[in-house]
């Protein structure tokens, strides 16, 4: 089923110029860029988004870390999106994430982890209303779409 999720490029990722290698791996994987920019995480954001941690000990270190410089915030569409990008992030600890992934390949750290990507596709659509309005998601023809599925799956 074609599905839209988020991923936030984290501002670990701006520091050390990794936005276009991750960016592409996405599209090389054949995934569809459907909305994307840049902003800064409000502290109001910050603790919505990351409500679930509030109560753990690294909290405010991990709000303070995504209030270093913007962040890039994307809509990437594809048949079962959730979980391939989910598959293509690898673990939250860039240490035990495998070889391949994106935090296998450019983290050492469970918090500099490079990227957030919604977990599940009902958080993937509260996770894209936070960040983006209506207007900013795209819905267009995409040239490439035979050559990424065949015609029976899209």
């Amino acid at each position: 089923m074609m599905e839209k999720t988020l991923v936030i490029l984290k501002p670990c990722t701006l520091q050390r110029g990794l936005t276009g290698e991750v960016i592409s791996r996405f599209e090389k994987k054949g995934l569809k860029l459907c909305g994307m920019k840049m902003i800064w995480l409000t502290d109001e954001i910050l603790n919505e988004h990351y409500a679930h941690l509030a109560e753990k000990p690294f909290f405010q270190r991990l709000k303070n870390a995504m209030a270093i410089t913007p962040v890039i915030v994307c809509c990437w569409e594809g048949i079962d999106a959730v979980r391939v990008v989910r598959s293509m992030t690898g673990v939250t600890n860039g240490r035990n994430a495998a070889p391949g992934t994106i935090r296998g390949d450019y983290s050492m750290s469970g918090q500099e982890n490079i990227i957030h990507a919604s977990d599940s596709p009902e958080n993937a659509a509260i996770e894209l209303a936070r960040f983006f309005r209506e207007d900013e998601i795209f819905n267009y023809s995409w040239a490439q779409m035979p050559c990424v599925y065949a015609n029976d799956e899209f």
